[in-house]
C-alpha cells in the first residue's frame, strides 16, 4: 500500500482523538471514585435514636419498604445496636425487621461504620450530611450504589429534599435512583 500525501496526518489524529476521548471517559469516571467525604464529626449519643427513611436507593431488601424507620442504641461496648423496621409492598403489609450491628470505625469523628448483617461481612455506612440539630441525616457509601436520607420526623421540607439531592449529584451519585419512601402514621 502506497501511503497518500496527508494520510498520516490522518492516522496521527484519529490516534489523538482517541487519546482524548479515553482521558475524558477516565476523568469522569475518577470523579466518581474520588473518596467520599463525610462529616467531620458525628457526637454518637446524639445520632442515636430514630430515623425516618424518607428516601434511598433501596438495596434488594428495601424495594416496596413503606414506614421505613432505622433505630440505633450504643451498646456499652461501643457497636451500634441497629434495628431496621418496615411495612413490605404497603402501608398495611407485613412488617419486616432486621438488626444489623454498627461498628465505628476508628479515627473516623464516628462518621464512618462498618454495618454487619451476616458475620463476618460489614458494609460500608458513611456520614455524609448531618444537621446541627441532628434532625436530618444522609448516609452513603464509597461505591455510590446506595443512600439514605432520614429524619427525626417522617416528612422533610420538598425545598430541603432538592437540595439534598443536588448535593448527591455533586459527590457523584446517579439521583434518578433515589426514590422516596411513602411514611404515613397516625
Amino acid at each position: 500500500m502506497i501511503p497518500t500525501p496527508g494520510s498520516g496526518l490522518r492516522v496521527g489524529l484519529a490516534w489523538v482523538g482517541l487519546a482524548l476521548l479515553t482521558l475524558t471517559l477516565t476523568a469522569c469516571g475518577a470523579a466518581e471514585r474520588r473518596p467520599m467525604e463525610t462529616v467531620p464529626q458525628v457526637d454518637l449519643a446524639r445520632f442515636m435514636g430514630d430515623w425516618y427513611v424518607i428516601a434511598n436507593i433501596p438495596t434488594f431488601v428495601e424495594r416496596g419498604a413503606h414506614n421505613a424507620v432505622e433505630s440505633y442504641a450504643l451498646n456499652p461496648d461501643g457497636t451500634i445496636a441497629t434495628t431496621f423496621r418496615f411495612r413490605k409492598a404497603g402501608f398495611d403489609g407485613r412488617e419486616k425487621v432486621y438488626r444489623p450491628k454498627g461498628f465505628v470505625v476508628p479515627a473516623t469523628g464516628n462518621a464512618r461504620w462498618g454495618m454487619q448483617f451476616i458475620w463476618p461481612f460489614k458494609g460500608d455506612f458513611r456520614i455524609v450530611w448531618l444537621e446541627p440539630d441532628y434532625s436530618l441525616t444522609v448516609i452513603g457509601r464509597e461505591r455510590r450504589d446506595y443512600v439514605w436520607i432520614m429524619a427525626r420526623q417522617p416528612e422533610i421540607p420538598d425545598a430541603k429534599y432538592a437540595e439534598i439531592l443536588a448535593f448527591l449529584d455533586r459527590i457523584g451519585y446517579d439521583t434518578s435512583q433515589v426514590e422516596r419512601v411513602p411514611q404515613r402514621w397516625p
